[in-house]
């Protein structure tokens, strides 16, 4: 049997396997507004600022690099902290240091126009793995974009992992850090993933897929893709279903427990499917 489940298992895998397509995000603008930017993404290191002061001479349209201490020099008021600011927070700052005796009720506006200190990680089955820095309001679909999209060898689950943050203390938490999971499927679609903003420090893992092959009396046998928390009714459905021989009550299974592969483990319908597992759907007795 496992010659022949060999056999059907190499014939069935290109076919069965569809393309996996995230579309390539628009090109983002040179420069992003901060009504554009996500709330939590903080200013840092190696960040371009575009600062205009309208209305006054010199100070309109210029740019500025924030320093390794998070702060730039500025024209009549020296130095001010950027680093760990959003864009709306920083510019609330230096409008109000600028009003402070120096200009009469200061018009500023602040772009980003360079984003250099904060990065994110995509791993796993995509076409470049790799560390990126982050391109301002960067959402799930955009990251895995950059990362040349999933293979075709993919899980249909995509793990985002938020890296932990230290706490008003300075120190980090003792908790994991909070990870959530997205069904490629369903981020293809666009019903899940345009919500997820990444922050710096997060990683994007997709894991390679787990299968299960399933032959005998169904329809299109073959080897699929096996989703978190399949049942044995669920891998028949994505099989075509029994054909006009086959019986859902003489369902068995080979798969691996405690270490040892067994073969004719029955089934039930509300079971669920194990990676690796070879279901054999037997026929009708009558």
């Amino acid at each position: 049997m496992y010659l022949l489940a060999s056999l059907l298992i190499a014939m069935s895998l290109a076919a069965q396997t569809p393309p996996v397509q995230i579309q390539t995000p628009p090109t983002k603008p040179d420069v992003i507004k901060p009504d554009q930017l996500p709330v939590h993404y903080s200013l840092g290191p190696g960040d371009q600022l575009k600062i205009s002061v309208f209305g006054e001479e010199g100070m309109e349209n210029q740019t500025y690099t924030i320093d390794s201490d998070g702060s730039i020099t500025f024209p009549l008021i020296s130095r001010i902290l950027a680093g760990g600011l959003t864009v709306g927070e920083f510019q609330d700052r230096l409008k109000a240091k600028l009003a402070d005796g120096y200009i009469r009720n200061p018009q500023v506006s602040v772009d980003v126009v360079g984003y250099k200190s904060q990065f994110i990680f995509v791993g796993g089955e995509v076409r470049t793995p790799a560390r990126f820095a982050m391109a301002g309001a960067m959402t799930l679909p955009e990251a895995l974009a950059m990362a040349g999209s999933p293979k075709e060898t993919a899980s249909n689950e995509i793990i985002v992992t938020h890296a932990k943050k230290p706490g008003p203390d300075g120190k980090m938490p003792d908790k994991a850090a909070d990870s959530v999971h997205v069904n490629l499927k369903d981020l293809q679609l666009g019903r899940a993933g345009q919500d997820i903003f990444l922050q710096d420090g997060d990683t994007v893992f997709v894991p390679k897929a787990q299968r299960f092959y399933i032959q005998g009396q169904v329809k299109n046998g073959g080897s699929y893709i096996l989703d978190p928390g399949m049942t044995v009714q669920q891998a028949l459905a994505l099989a075509g279903g029994l054909n006009e021989r086959g019986s859902d009550r003489r369902i068995t299974a080979t798969r691996t427990i405690d270490g040892k592969v067994k073969s004719g483990v029955k089934l039930k319908l509300t079971d669920k499917v194990l990676p690796d597992d070879v279901i054999e759907v037997g026929g009708r007795l009558f």
